[in-house]
């Protein structure tokens, strides 16, 4: 099985909480990778704000940040679930 390389990260953002950030769910049995309430708070707060008027460039930076980082997180989950699939069908 190959894995693809990791999309790179070229930032976070400034008002990325260091604590807390990301979350872990499980979905059948396996661990999700997830932006934490707080975060995704943010993200919807800077997309309202985005909707009805316009961000400022460091907004708009960090809006582009939150966006590499869901990038990211993706790959990781689809890394740990293909890698689970593969796991459970050679066991079979």
């Amino acid at each position: 099985m190959s894995i693809s390389q990791p999309p790179k990260l070229s930032c976070l953002p400034t008002k990325l909480p260091i604590d807390g950030a990301v979350r872990i769910d499980l979905e059948e049995g396996i661990p999700v990778f997830r932006a934490s309430s707080t975060v995704q708070s943010r993200i919807e707060e800077l997309l309202a704000k985005q909707q009805a008027t316009s961000l400022s460039t460091e907004e708009e930076q960090e809006l582009d940040c939150y966006e590499e980082i869901d990038d990211y997180l993706s790959f990781v989950n689809r890394t740990i679930r293909n890698l689970s699939l593969a796991s459970t069908q050679s066991a079979s």
